[in-house]
């Protein structure tokens, strides 16, 4: 059997003692990306692969009365059509937290475009038009939408036979989980507020919308295992949830990262992955799986949809005095990353602000929804949308400005939380604030040319549909906040094998890690620690695969703390290793060896004075120095179900925006004219990365603001804008100018004091977008993404 084409390469990258931890280097695999060289997982090809197709659902809730598959076995081409009947094993469910999404639909789908069958043929026409002659036929059942269709008497379930209901904690086996969190007395503390607001707000379901639909390969192997080349974000969750299903010991199942078009969140679950294995281990051919555009909207989960009721209190002087809030958010069909996501949802819902006296109930619903998971943010997102739209009408009420509001209640290191934990590291909520705030603003008009208007600058573009007639500015700000790692006891580790040898005549460090680089840098940064605390220029990075430790999820922004801490970890002990091998080979002609602190430096062995002991090569002098080892930080613990209570985050970050728009208020057209940013980042350790991150994490908080939302049919559950012709993300057009400030206030507990970054920014320009709009229009604006009917009435 031949082996695939276009796999993950070795990555290798050359520096200078210049280019470690704080330098702006370059990524390793930036040349191949924008130069169309970089294999994606897309790109996989073996030479007498087959293609796989999965047949999706075209109902919501249903039973199956019958399937028959035989035209499509008959069908020329095709060499395998599978059932739920056909899996090898017992265990025919997966899911991250709670298994009970079936591979294939048995008995009946749960939700539009759940996977019923699977075809494998020479050609992926030929298996989709196979594909197209299975016939199903369904009894469609009654279906839950909402809350109040999940939760009334006589509701239909979901799941019938749900395992994990516990009554008291779950009230209801259509919710998935739910989290109180209660602090103080908040009915008194009420009393004694010299205003109240409340509020209802409604935030929109969104897609991850990666670019690079969902594709793998899956090689039968001459052991009866397989080989797996896919775009994930984190392996060994995903042989956890395979292996059982095929029936074969997680050795047998290899895993290989392949080039990530992106994540968000969208790949924690399994897609194609088992599909792609069963038909490969049926038929005994590699098989590739790549979806459509339209197939990926039902391939992965998306952002929960969330209602969200508010109520804060204030003194005539600015001070909070309580928060009652209620976060209901739907799950979809499937558990997925549900209840991790109410967990945050609930911890985070009171914003970066001090409130001694809460009463928050957060719940997931089970519903025939499509389902959602992990997307940037999750939880924190949707609640900092309600909370600061509550922020700006106590201000208002109260007389004071959006900002001084915010900082006279803002939350800073040694704040208790509503959990009862205590931020122990810099919370520069008021500073971010201050700094997003004294940015200079762009300049008035500037679609006003000395030919008259630029359309090009207005609202709705180059449509031309307006000449700056109606158009007015608004300002708005708000800031988030959003845990690090992962949560509630949660055993969250990374590994990292570390191999230091000589190369070439020049001493070269290797790092293998199972880290999913989805675009987050995470390859150029393992490189810097590795030049940091190794003293080498050149540094490769294996491809991440199953063959070392689990890394854990790309995800929670943990992976430059957690994998970054590995690295680091392994690094420190590589080099004392080598210390070891020079103290053996060259302690007895120099004392320092043994009396002065020692570090690698520039190829070199060298004195905390600046005197040079050896060369790496000569200490190495053919010997490689190879561990692998685990790296934990700080435990956390779980939330008491019944208070809330506990201490369930390991890491905070902060982020802040000022968000500047023009609106025309007789078309309904928003036009994003700047969106500044102040973010505390901890340590830098790539700052070009870490703009990049902050620039992309507020864009797509732009695109919730004002486009995006998957449209979900109130009467038929079906989804109903699956492409992107009719939902929406931001383009190059689309994207206003993203000024950043970067803080770095170093966390003691972290590596290197870094703070995770890549979600705090999504929080906070989706409300300050909308704040601005507000300012604008004067409008309330209380639902995620604005569209024109909103600000016209019509």
């Amino acid at each position: 059997m031949t082996g695939v084409t276009r796999t993950p390469t070795h990555l290798t990258q050359g520096g200078t003692a210049d280019a470690g931890i704080g330098a702006s280097t370059l990524r390793p695999d930036g040349t191949l990306k924008v130069t169309g060289e970089f294999a994606y997982s897309s790109d996989l090809w073996h030479e007498d692969m087959l293609w796989g197709f999965t047949l999706r659902s075209t109902v919501a809730h249903a039973e199956i009365v019958s399937i028959d598959t035989s035209e499509a076995l008959a069908q020329p081409g095709v060499y395998a059509v599978l059932t739920y009947d056909d899996l090898p094993t017992d265990v025919k469910n997966y899911g991250l937290e709670i298994q009970d999404t079936p591979v294939l639909a048995h008995g009946k789908v749960r939700h539009h475009g759940e996977p019923v069958a699977l075809v494998a043929a020479d050609h992926p026409e030929t298996a989709r038009r196979a594909a197209a002659k299975i016939r199903i036929e369904y009894r469609e059942l009654p279906l839950v939408t909402d809350e109040e269709s999940a939760t009334r008497e006589g509701a239909p379930l979901v799941h019938e036979n749900r395992t994990d209901h516990h009554a008291g904690h779950v009230p209801h086996p259509n919710i998935v989980h739910r989290q109180p969190i209660v602090r103080g007395d908040a009915e008194a503390a009420a009393r004694r507020a010299d205003v109240i607001v409340t509020g209802e707000y409604v935030f929109g379901m969104q897609d991850q919308a990666f670019l690079g639909p969902e594709s793998g390969l899956a090689v039968p192997g001459e052991d009866g295992g397989v080989d797996l080349y896919v775009a994930t974000q984190w392996l060994h969750s995903d042989l956890r949830q395979i292996a059982p299903v095929l029936g074969l010991p997680e050795e047998k199942v290899r895993m290989t990262l392949s080039g990530v078009g992106g994540a968000f969140g969208g790949r924690e679950d399994l897609s194609m992955q088992i599909h792609a294995c069963l038909l490969a281990l049926r038929t005994g051919k590699p098989v590739k799986i790549v979806y459509n555009r339209f197939e990926s909207f039902f391939g992965h989960v998306h952002r929960h949809p969330a209602k969200l009721w508010y109520e804060h209190g204030a003194t005539k002087d600015g001070k909070l005095t309580h928060l009652k809030c209620r976060i209901v958010l739907d799950g979809g069909a499937y558990a997925s990353a549900s209840p991790a996501v109410v967990g945050n949802a609930s911890s985070l819902s009171v914003g970066p602000y001090v409130v001694e006296d809460v009463d928050i109930e957060a719940i997931a619903l089970y519903s025939n929804n499509p389902p959602c998971g992990a997307m940037r943010g999750f939880g924190a997102v949707q609640a900092c949308f309600a909370y600061e739209a509550q922020m700006d009408k106590l201000a208002k009420k109260l007389g004071m400005g959006p900002v001084e509001f915010r900082q006279l209640n803002a939350m800073e290191q040694g704040t208790r939380l509503p959990t009862g934990q205590e931020v122990d590291s810099p919370a520069p909520v008021a500073e971010l604030l201050r700094r997003v705030k004294a940015m200079p603003l762009p300049p008035e008009h500037q679609w006003v040319t000395t030919e008259g208007a630029d359309v090009r600058a207005l609202p709705g573009g180059l449509s031309n549909t307006t000449h700056g007639e109606d158009v007015v500015r608004g300002i708005g700000y708000a800031v988030g906040i959003k845990n690090v790692g992962f949560s509630e006891g949660f055993d969250d580790y990374s590994t990292a094998r570390v191999r230091m040898e000589v190369v070439g005549g020049e001493p070269v460090a290797t790092v293998h890690t199972a880290m999913a680089e989805v675009g987050q840098g995470g390859v150029t940064v393992h490189a810097q620690i590795a030049r940091t605390e190794l003293g080498v220029e050149q540094v490769t990075i294996h491809p991440a695969d199953t063959q070392v430790g689990s890394a854990g999820s790309t995800s929670a922004s943990r992976q430059t703390y957690v994998t970054g801490g590995a690295v680091k970890n392994t690094c420190e002990h590589v080099r004392e290793k080598v210390l070891e091998l020079g103290r053996h080979r060259f302690g007895t002609h120099h004392p320092a060896w043994a009396t002065a602190e020692l570090v690698l430096e520039g190829g070199k062995v060298v004195t905390d004075g600046g005197e040079v002991l050896a060369d790496l090569v000569d200490v190495l002098e053919g010997e490689a120095v190879d561990l692998e080892l685990e790296w934990r930080h700080r435990p956390t613990e779980a939330f008491d179900l019944r208070t809330g209570q506990g201490n369930g985050h390991v890491q905070y970050s902060f982020a802040a925006h000022r968000a500047v728009v023009e609106v025309d208020t007789g078309l309904g057209l928003v036009k994003v004219i700047e969106l500044a940013c102040a973010q505390d980042v901890g340590k830098a350790l790539n700052p070009l990365s870490v703009v990049g991150q902050i620039q992309g994490g507020t864009t797509q908080g732009l695109g919730v603001a004002v486009m995006e939302e998957i449209i979900v049919d109130p009467k038929t559950a079906k989804v109903r804008n699956p492409s992107f012709t009719d939902y929406l993300i931001p383009t190059i057009l689309d994207t206003p100018t993203i000024p950043v400030d970067v803080l770095e206030l170093a966390d003691e507990h972290a590596p290197y004091g870094l703070r995770g970054i890549g979600e705090a920014p999504t929080l906070s320009s989706t409300p300050a977008v909308l704040a601005a709009i507000r300012n604008a229009t004067g409008l309330e604006l209380n639902r995620t993404p604005v569209r024109p009917e909103h600000l016209t009435g019509t």
